[in-house]
């Protein structure tokens, strides 16, 4: 592993880290935030943000401006890429920008071309957990959040590996795949036509499934001005879901905000927060 960039933030380091994954076949990046009490000797709680289709592993730590309550809280931010890149990864033949690079959805694709590369639930679960573990003082205390499909794979994640994670949150998340045209498309790609192996990456489904069993907090958050609220079915399918099994997730809907970045900032500390308290950093929500 490489470190290739640091900058001084908030008291504390915003750094990118550059590694070989064996899960992936290719070179990773990821970026951590550092607060200032990393540098001293206790091991502090982890939070992953999974980001959008589109995006890398900087545009949450360039543009949501979470390093200031993080500081505070003392809690470090993990942000993975979103999908396998390099030389002979393959990506969309059309050049879309909602399948292949910057499109991993956060599953392990089992159809060609993508089974080889394409294995960013794996990277997300595995690998990476392994490799912060191995050269981080971190704690064994995560929570995990994201935004749209990065929404996605946070839930997805968190729902199947809900003993790894304190708390789940996410911006606008795709939250029914299997029933809506990003999720159609990046499935059937990715795993194939047979919708069954599709379920164990649907958060509704994954909730309606094992909400009996779980106790896990989830918060999500979702604009009103949302361009694609209606069009790919974001927050409310699963709200309705979390409705018919009387399950106690927060649903908090915004009037004017959007699917953009500037909703994320706006909101980020709310989520920071609600992760801090159940990471047991802060006794209030």
């Amino acid at each position: 592993m490489e470190q290739v960039g640091a900058n001084r933030c908030f008291g504390g380091w915003q750094k990118r880290y550059h590694h070989p994954s064996s899960v992936l076949g290719c070179d990773m990046h990821f970026s951590v935030y550092f607060p200032p009490q990393a540098e001293g000797s206790s091991a502090l709680p982890v939070l992953y943000w999974l980001s959008g289709l589109t995006c890398t592993d900087e545009n949450f730590v360039i543009k949501a401006g979470a390093q200031r309550l993080a500081a505070e809280l003392g809690m470090i931010i993990v942000a993975p890429d979103t999908s396998p890149r390099g030389d002979g990864v393959p990506d969309a033949p059309d050049g879309a920008y909602d399948l292949g690079l910057g499109a991993g959805f956060y599953v392990n694709a089992t159809q060609a071309p993508w089974a080889q590369h394409y294995r960013m639930y794996d990277y997300i679960v595995n690998e990476l957990p392994t490799l912060l573990q191995a050269n981080f003082n971190v704690s064994s205390k995560a929570a995990i959040a994201g935004h749209s499909m990065g929404g996605h794979g946070a839930l997805v994640i968190a729902l199947s590996n809900a003993s790894r994670f304190s708390s789940v949150s996410a911006f606008a998340p795709i939250v029914n795949p299997m029933e809506c045209p990003w999720g159609q498309k990046a499935l059937g790609a990715y795993l194939g036509d047979d919708k069954t192996a599709w379920q164990d990456y649907d958060a509704c489904h994954l909730l309606r499934q094992q909400g009996a069993f779980l106790s896990l907090p989830i918060r999500v958050d979702q604009g009103m001005a949302d361009d694609f609220l209606d069009s790919q079915q974001l927050t409310r399918p699963l709200e309705a879901v979390s409705v018919e099994l009387d399950y106690p997730a927060e649903f908090h809907y915004h009037p004017d905000y959007d699917h953009s970045y500037f909703f994320i900032a706006s909101k980020i500390d709310d989520h920071l927060r609600f992760h801090a308290h159940h990471l047991g950093l802060t006794d209030a929500p």
